[in-house]
């Protein structure tokens, strides 16, 4: 760049004979930086999770009628992906903004797996049981969230079958090169959630919403999932309109919907907060405050360690995510018991944790609560 050249970010458009910079012959246009286009990014997305997350909490304002604000509640994330989709591919249509992108030039085949190497057959076997891992506790952490006591589900769990259908769906879709499937964090306890009736309650002057009753059905899974294929017809459009800022607002919409009754969160919020001010919760009553303090810093270092491995720029790093997930799951809640190898969880629980905590705060601490 020459001295006096204006900050820009490269994009190649060659021109015979031309001055540029007092430069003749073939020269490198570049296209000047647009502050339009990031505070607009900025714009919709911050407006995605603001106006979801806003209509998320109406119902526990006094406008309309409590029906009405039930069903602005329900339907926050769609109203507000929708409307700032308007804004941004409508009202802000001069500006450029990067939208959903798609292919369509894969064709549905079978993978030739008969056709390799015995070589790449060993080396899938270490990536396969690595991804396995992975699954085997996405699927049953989402579980044990789902069927926590909390949710007062009258149905029992069923983690063998789920994990026996989830390994049949996805051999088959790997053969088709199809997204995998699997239950999932936080999808699985906002659909809970969803189906659940709310109450607030008020306990020396905290307020607190428990779940009265689910409704326990299937169908809101199977219409979901057909609507999600149903989806395909909206490709190029109206799909195309949407930005990616608005996908973006969607996920972090997700995610601070997902904090609510996150207890590893509420705990965070404590090492802020004064002391007199903690909400009565079971293990605030039963357990000092240098306990609760000193487990959950064991729980921000497990997840520096989760960060790490997982936002590793270093692809060869990142496989090695779900065996770290795995060495780190006896360390975790009790109520992942049912995917812990029992040996390793007794002495890691009974050995390891107790030097940090007592036995009996840990059990408040850790235990499943109603």
């Amino acid at each position: 760049m020459e001295e006096g050249s204006t900050p820009s970010v490269e994009f190649p458009l060659w021109i015979a004979n031309s001055t540029i910079n007092e430069t003749q012959g073939d020269v490198s246009l570049t296209q000047p930086c647009k502050r339009e286009n990031s505070l607009l990014f900025l714009l919709l997305m911050c407006g995605t999770v603001w106006l979801a997350v806003s209509l998320y909490n109406f119902n526990k304002t006094p406008y309309l009628q409590a029906s009405k604000r039930e069903i602005l509640a329900d339907y926050a994330l769609p109203v507000a992906v929708i409307s700032m989709s308007f804004l941004g591919s409508f009202v802000f249509r001069d500006v450029a903004t990067d939208q959903f992108r798609y292919s369509d030039n894969h064709p549905l085949t079978r993978a030739p797996v008969e056709e390799l190497p015995w070589t790449a057959s060993i080396a899938a076997l270490g990536m396969g049981f690595a991804l396995s891992l992975l699954f085997f506790m996405d699927q049953n952490i989402s579980a044990a969230m789902v069927n926590n006591p909390c949710n007062k589900l009258k149905k029992g769990p069923a983690y063998h079958l789920d994990l026996f259908v989830v390994g049949v769906v996805n051999g088959f879709l790997s053969l088709y090169g199809l997204p995998w499937m699997h239950g999932v964090l936080p999808h699985s306890p906002l659909h809970v959630r969803s189906l659940a009736d709310v109450e607030e309650r008020v306990e020396q002057g905290h307020v607190y919403e428990i779940i009265v009753k689910v409704r326990e059905t299937r169908v809101t899974g199977i219409i979901s999932h057909i609507l999600i294929g149903l989806s395909i017809f909206l490709l190029p459009y109206p799909m195309a309109y949407i930005p990616t800022a608005v996908l973006d607002g969607l996920f972090l919409y997700m995610a601070i919907t997902s904090l609510n009754g996150n207890q590893m969160f509420e705990r965070i919020t404590l090492l802020f907060m004064e002391q007199a001010a903690y909400p009565p919760n079971h293990y605030i009553r039963r357990c000092p405050q240098r306990k609760i303090h000193i487990f959950t810093m064991c729980q921000v270092f497990q997840l520096a360690i989760m960060c790490f491995f997982g936002f590793s720029p270093w692809s060869y790093v990142k496989m090695v995510f779900p065996v770290i997930i795995f060495l780190l799951l006896p360390f975790s809640c009790k109520s992942f018991e049912v995917i812990v190898i029992e040996q390793c969880e007794y002495y890691v629980r009974h050995k390891v944790v107790p030097c940090l905590v007592d036995g009996k705060y840990l059990e408040a601490l850790d235990g499943e609560h109603q």
